[in-house]
């Protein structure tokens, strides 16, 4: 008769330690989903203060690209009052294809390219864009993990019953996965 007590209390003990584990797991993923946009959060607000010293900098050289410096500015102001890591993303996304285009419109500017200013802050824009899609691939990496442990059997058992729900991947809309002519664009 011990035997059984023991047996039984042997196989809860064994099932608590798991469903313990599994839910502990959960958190530590979905944890890791909200440290990597924090991550990407911190690169938006290097290239948010980076925005002003490029806008001043190409200001005084292109007054007919004044269209693209207002939305640009525009932009990160509409950036810096977002709370919704989802508006934040697309903002994110339109900036960038924004001074982008800036960057692009410099070639019509032969002194503003030259410039030792202008070359650091396009030094700075790059190195600031380049740790944002880094910061991105962290953040879709994690979802991913997060997401398959959702999924997957026996997590997903515990994932629904303390109601963890999946996460979405940021996607890009189509019209901004082709690739841009730049001389289409000064043709205009």
């Amino acid at each position: 008769m011990d035997f059984i007590i023991y047996f039984i209390i042997g196989i809860i003990a064994v099932l608590a330690v798991t469903i313990i584990g599994l839910y502990n797991n959960l958190i530590s993923k979905r944890n890791e989903v909200k440290n990597a946009f924090g991550s990407i959060d911190a690169m938006l607000k290097k290239r948010y203060d980076l925005i002003p010293n490029l806008v001043e900098t190409v200001k005084a050289y292109m007054k007919h690209e004044e269209n693209i410096i207002l939305e640009v500015t525009r932009l990160r102001t509409q950036l810096n009052e977002q709370t919704n890591q989802n508006d934040k993303l697309e903002t994110d996304q339109k900036i960038s294809k924004n001074v982008n285009g800036l960057l692009m419109a410099v070639e019509n500017y032969p002194t503003l390219k030259a410039s030792d200013n202008f070359m650091q802050l396009q030094d700075s824009w790059n190195e600031s864009e380049e740790q944002i899609a880094a910061s991105r691939r962290f953040y879709n990496s994690a979802i991913t993990i997060y997401n398959n442990a959702v999924q997957t059997f026996p997590s997903n058992l515990i994932a629904n019953y303390f109601n963890f729900s999946e996460e979405c991947i940021p996607t890009i809309p189509e019209a901004e996965r082709v690739n841009l002519n730049a001389k289409q664009l000064f043709n205009n």
